[in-house]
């Protein structure tokens, strides 16, 4: 595994095969923007996934850790994403799978059809 942050996107990324996702890339960067972890389709439709991990609540939670600022570098690498790939913007979704570790195990909440704003 290349760092850590890998460990939590392979346990996202087997959840989302056992749901039926198809993993279409992992880890894919545009230029200088952002990456988005997970491109899937399901359903007709090309999600983009983030997966955030914390060891904690208690601090941070995945909406205070995906601001504005990282909506947008990660808006534009979709949009690059889909420029390459053909795909039609209106076919996408952005989710954000949130992974809290918990004392034996780790908590796995998938937030579907999340807005950009």
């Amino acid at each position: 595994m290349k760092n850590t942050w890998d460990k939590w996107e392979i346990i996202a990324i087997k959840y989302l095969i056992e749901k039926w996702y198809k993993i279409l890339d992992t880890n894919y960067k545009f230029g200088r923007f952002w990456e988005v972890d997970i491109i899937a389709f399901f359903e007709s439709k090309t999600i983009f996934i983030e997966v955030k991990y914390r060891s904690s609540e208690k601090f941070w939670t995945w909406e205070e850790s995906v601001n504005k600022q990282k909506l947008f570098k990660i808006l534009k690498t979709i949009e690059a994403y889909c420029k390459s790939k053909n795909i039609d913007f209106e076919k996408i979704q952005f989710d954000v799978i949130s992974i809290v570790k918990e004392e034996k195990s780790y908590k796995l909440t998938h937030y579907r059809n999340q807005s950009f704003q």
